[in-house]
């Protein structure tokens, strides 16, 4: 098959491009390279996938509708994976017009392309964020229409476009959210990075709130698996959790990573910061039934794992 995957430069997308191309699908990229952060690490993630000829890439945006229907009519794509956006909660407050430009106007155009095109499906990449603050664990029939961030709020409509364009079109569309995904590769301002670099490197580590709030972590080869399996199912339209579904507090989180680099942290507390929700924790029981989803990395082992890769990486 032929898959067209948007972000597939980033942290998840060049995963599952590794993923497919071993499988021995032909894969399509488009990315933008922004300066998010260092458009460098992006080269480095599919510096191995560009040594393949299945492997095609276009630098460029989801904004340019005329790149889009460039890509769309040259290949005759059989599935869309749209990972691409604005990432960081923090970021969409800052700057809301760039993240609903990109996360909203983005992820339109390219249903778009895929009512155009006849796409026989999409899987597209959202995020726990969805959720705010309601009560946990969370479950995907929870209603969320309290949104306590922009980019929380862009990735919300983005699946209600989803929605629309199934029941217009009858698009195939399963939307994963996405419980915070780590692991090699990893966005270098994510807490496990940070963290792990902050340490290492013998640097103050902030610590916003009390160290009391938690997060639903989930190892990359188990969102791969859970991408993988929304592949191969044939599913109309759902909305499906990834996530480990085994929470852990800030502050244990700190401790496990200064025990697995055997080094001491500097801790120093400050406020907490607005848009950021107190805890996420994944209800998996439809991912399970849905997907066969089963997580197999506690996070013990997948620090273990991400620590290893960046002393490698950086020491």
């Amino acid at each position: 098959m032929k898959f067209l995957i948007t972000g597939g430069a980033g942290f998840i997308g060049s995963h599952i491009v590794d993923e497919l191309l071993f499988l021995g699908e032909e894969i399509i990229v488009i990315d933008n390279f922004n300066t998010y952060y260092d458009p460098k690490i992006k080269w480095v993630n599919i510096s191995n996938a560009q040594k393949n000829p299945d492997f095609k890439l276009f630098e460029g945006d989801i904004l340019d509708k005329k790149l889009l229907d460039e890509i769309f009519s040259s290949f005759n794509i059989d599935i869309l994976i749209h990972l691409a956006a604005q990432a960081g909660v923090r970021g969409s407050i800052k700057n809301p017009e760039l993240y609903t430009e990109v996360n909203v106007m983005g992820t339109l155009n390219l249903l778009e392309m895929c009512k155009k095109y006849k796409i026989k499906k999409m899987i597209f990449g959202s995020s726990s964020s969805i959720y705010g603050n309601t009560p946990v664990p969370f479950n995907e029939n929870n209603i969320v229409d309290k949104p306590i961030s922009p980019y929380a709020a862009t990735k919300k409509a983005a699946e209600l476009l989803c929605y629309t364009y199934h029941h217009l079109y009858k698009i195939p569309v399963i939307c994963l959210r996405f419980f915070t995904v780590y692991g090699p590769r990893q966005r270098p301002e994510m807490a496990i990075y940070k963290f792990t670099k902050l340490i290492n490197n013998n640097e103050p580590l902030p610590i916003y709130g009390d160290g009391n709030s938690s997060r639903d972590y989930t190892y990359i080869t188990d969102i791969l698996d859970g991408i993988k399996s929304a592949i191969k199912k044939d599913l109309d339209f759902e909305i499906i959790n990834l996530g480990s579904s085994d929470p852990i507090k800030l502050i244990d989180l700190v401790n496990l990573i200064q025990q697995k680099m055997d080094k001491k942290a500097n801790l120093m507390f400050l406020p907490p910061q607005s848009g950021d929700v107190e805890r996420t924790y994944a209800d998996i029981s439809k991912a399970e039934r849905l997907l066969g989803y089963s997580p197999k990395v506690d996070i013990k082992d997948g620090i273990e794992k991400f620590v290893n890769w960046y002393l490698n990486q950086y020491s």
